[in-house]
């Protein structure tokens, strides 16, 4: 049964200091694989840094991450995409000079086998039809995304909810079991939204990825989500299903700004 196996992903403890400044305090929670799970919280309350120790771009000050059982925490961000690690950012992270095309696949960079040695090979090795799956790939994600009319525009000439979408579209080019989105509807319409949404559910659902999200736009998070947990300050105060969140005193009172007499 799903609720008895391993968690795809486990903090254990988490802390994570800058100096004086204490981001998270002893954070705990676990993803079960094919799980859509979200990180809400006002802001500050440490969200992005949490997604940030899952990913390997900071190292807990104390704690653990594990990835499939195994303790990745002091794993590189490459050495956790190779394992099946992939995210976005809040902030956009394109090759604003680049083609969509070429933007995508630099999401592929850690699967291709060949080296330069084979490459220089090309048409006698394999890296011309390592080269040819790696394309038949990245065209499965733009039909997916629906952005084959922009394939081969450059990314930085792009409205910022289509550079979102190229950016989910690189992320999914990892490959990965577990995706990790940093307010992927920052920014976006309603229609935009609803698009995004869409394809995240989707991704979860048709592509099998399990997803960890950080959004705050609270109805997309209640409506898709299948699990939630609150930060406040740094600190887990809240985990359960979307309905008991919303219904949670301590929930209200510090991420919806209701005190306990308006309730």
């Amino acid at each position: 049964m799903q609720g008895e196996a391993t968690p795809i992903l486990e903090a254990k403890a988490i802390s994570l200091q800058f100096g004086g400044v204490r981001a998270l305090s002893d954070v705990s929670f676990q993803v079960k694989p094919g799980e859509l799970f979200s990180i809400i919280g006002p802001n500050g309350a440490g969200k992005t840094s949490m997604l940030n120790c899952i990913s390997g771009r900071y190292t807990p000050t104390a704690g653990q991450i594990l990835f499939e059982g195994r303790d990745i925490t002091a794993l590189t961000p490459n050495e956790r995409a190779r394992l099946g690690l992939g995210r976005t950012f809040q902030n956009l992270a394109l090759f604003s000079h680049m083609t969509v095309l070429d933007n995508i696949m630099v999401g592929r960079h850690h699967l291709l086998k060949n080296n330069f040695l084979t490459g220089g090979l090309y048409w006698f090795g394999g890296a011309q039809r390592e080269e040819l799956e790696h394309r038949r790939h990245v065209e499965d994600i733009i039909d997916f995304l629906e952005i084959s009319h922009i394939r081969k525009a450059v990314a930085g000439t792009l409205s910022y909810g289509l550079r979102k979408r190229v950016e989910l579209a690189r992320a999914v080019a990892v490959k990965p079991d577990l995706i990790l989105l940093d307010e992927p509807m920052a920014g976006m319409n309603l229609e935009e939204k609803e698009d995004m949404a869409r394809y995240i559910v989707d991704l979860n659902e048709e592509w099998g990825m399990t997803v960890i999200m950080i959004e705050h736009d609270m109805g997309v998070v209640m409506d898709i989500s299948q699990r939630v947990i609150v930060l406040d300050f740094g600190r887990k105060i809240a985990d359960g299903l979307p309905d008991e969140i919303m219904h949670n005193e301590h929930v209200k009172t510090a991420y919806l700004g209701v005190d306990d007499e308006a309730a």
